[in-house]
């Protein structure tokens, strides 16, 4: 596939031969991947006949950037961040997607005026809004329970360790918002040198009583054996672990940290025409609909919200569970590409080097 390739109208019907037979996506594991396992591949598959290869990752970009880095690719799409989208295709490293290929909503409403805004890149689709928030064991805590992003730093009237990302853009924002900084006013000041100082200093009062963790599932397994009392992490994990599971765990929705998922497809993949297919399959309305039967992750199209209804166990409404119900919204922080692509370097820089001190 020549480096110049873009996606455009005349893919949508491209017929395929018999070679056409599998496709390899590259998600995050978990109950994530699950649910577009079940969202997704397995219809995709018996409508098609195309076998879906899921491979999971801890953060997928990371084994896309070294694919290209190798010039040896080996997946077809893959589930990655904005931020890395954004920047990867400035790289020249992916597939440019016409939106105009995508499947149009039920009532015919083109899928550039269905999917949310910012849902739509010029390398990128988005299939899901989710959530960083806050989680506590129930169990650790007689009489008041924590409620608020403060009371996550506040070891004397909620004791027990907490669970944090080892990165700064999921840490310093909630840092802020503990300490009272609005929610829209959170990217003025990690943009300053004040703020930061500010969101480190919070970071600083309980700094020796956190466990780090990298990889999504981690924050579950940290609370469930009790290594920490409360824990930031992804709100589908939670859920999962709370309404699959019946784990005792409740969620902190003030001050999340909201961010998209989005499929991409890398230049020279093994099997570019599958990978159209299967980018167009799992983001239309229904696909993105019936993933949130089985993870509390807002769908990325208009036109799938009001198809969402029932958890996967016939009992459990899904709405309450969505980090794009408006209640949450309200003091969301939406994550900031262009920010983090002018600040990352240095914030991460600073915050390792705080790690490491004492």
């Amino acid at each position: 596939m020549k480096n110049t390739l873009i996606l455009s109208t005349a893919l949508a019907g491209m017929a395929f031969g018999a070679a056409a037979q599998e496709v390899n996506v590259v998600s995050w594991g978990g109950a994530y991947e699950m649910s577009q396992v079940e969202a997704y591949n397995k219809p995709f598959a018996e409508q098609t006949g195309i076998k879906v290869n899921m491979i999971a990752a801890d953060n997928p970009a990371t084994p896309l950037k070294a694919q290209v880095e190798a010039r040896n690719i080996t997946g077809d799409v893959f589930d990655v961040e904005v931020s890395d989208a954004i920047r990867l295709c400035d790289e020249g490293a992916l597939v440019e997607i016409d939106p105009a290929m995508l499947p149009a909503a039920p009532d015919g409403t083109p899928a550039a005026e269905d999917f949310l805004d910012g849902a739509l890149l010029d390398c990128a689709v988005a299939n899901i809004f989710w959530g960083t928030v806050i989680a506590f064991d129930k169990t650790k805590f007689e009489g008041e329970a924590p409620s608020t992003a403060a009371d996550f730093f506040d070891l004397e009237k909620f004791p027990g360790k907490r669970g944090l990302p080892k990165n700064p853009k999921r840490t310093l924002y909630l840092a802020l918002i503990a300490d009272g900084v609005p929610a829209d006013q959170i990217y003025d000041k990690l943009g300053s040198e004040e703020g930061v100082e500010q969101a480190f200093a919070k970071l600083d009062t309980i700094k020796n009583d956190v466990v780090w963790w990298e990889a999504g599932a981690q924050p579950v397994q940290l609370l469930a054996d009790g290594e920490v009392t409360m824990a930031t992490g992804y709100n589908g994990r939670f859920f999962d672990a709370m309404v699959a599971e019946g784990k005792p765990f409740e969620i902190i929705w003030e001050g999340q940290y909201m961010d998209l998922d989005m499929f991409v497809i890398p230049k020279d993949s093994p099997n570019p025409e599958e990978a159209i297919e299967y980018l167009k399959f799992a983001t239309d309305t229904q696909r993105l609909a019936d993933q949130a039967k089985y993870i509390a992750y807002g769908p990325a199209r208009k036109s799938s919200a009001a198809l969402v209804g029932m958890y996967q166990d016939g009992k459990t409404e899904m709405a309450p569970h969505m980090p794009t119900n408006p209640e949450y919204m309200t003091t969301a922080v939406m994550d900031d590409p262009e920010f983090w692509a002018d600040h990352d370097a240095e914030l991460t820089e600073r915050f390792n080097s705080w790690l490491a001190g004492s």
